[in-house]
């Protein structure tokens, strides 16, 4: 799958700290479309679990990807697209995501490292994702091949922007965004 399927749903994926919110916001206002945050859509239950640094189980997951992927499709639907930030740390996730939201979707997966990530992580308080919980993140990870998967791979070093850039570069077949170039 070289050549990337063209998709109205975009998820930026990686470990926590990759940058998934601030790339996916900055993607999604160059689209002019909705961006929706995966955290957001957490039972409260998920939450605890992860606040408490409890790994979240396969089980905890299914819902939360479920409610996520339905989301996405409506704002697209409403909107022409939608972007997403999700972990979708296993091939399996993402998977689902595309299953559940009956369309092709986009990963835009945010390769880094253990170390960058975890300079990231230290330096940033997110609500409930301690750092203990990186190894598991990274013990999670199914890296995502864009020879079998709809994925675009850029490297978590560089700039907001030039991720921006890359990911609105591989959205041609989404003309009617073209507005602001």
């Amino acid at each position: 799958m070289s050549s990337l399927i063209p998709a109205r749903i975009i998820i930026v994926m990686g470990v926590s700290s990759s940058g998934k919110s601030t790339v996916g916001q900055s993607i999604a206002r160059r689209l002019h479309v909705p961006f929706l945050d995966g955290d957001g859509y957490h039972p409260d239950a998920n939450v605890e679990k992860m606040r408490a640094g409890i790994p979240l189980t396969d089980e905890d997951r299914w819902p939360w990807l479920e409610r996520l992927a339905l989301a996405l499709h409506e704002a697209a639907d409403k909107k022409g697209a939608a972007v997403g930030a999700c972990s979708a740390l296993r091939r399996v996730y993402r998977d689902f995501l595309t299953e559940k939201a009956g369309e092709p979707i986009l990963f835009v997966y945010l390769e880094g490292s253990r170390e960058v990530i975890g300079e990231r992580m230290a330096k940033r308080k997110h609500e409930y994702m301690p750092t203990s919980l990186l190894e598991s993140q990274f013990a999670t990870l199914e890296v995502p091949d864009p020879a079998l998967e709809n994925v675009l791979v850029v490297p978590v070093i560089d700039s907001v922007d030039k991720i921006t850039q890359t990911a609105i570069k591989s959205l041609d077949h989404l003309k009617t965004f073209k507005r602001w170039q």
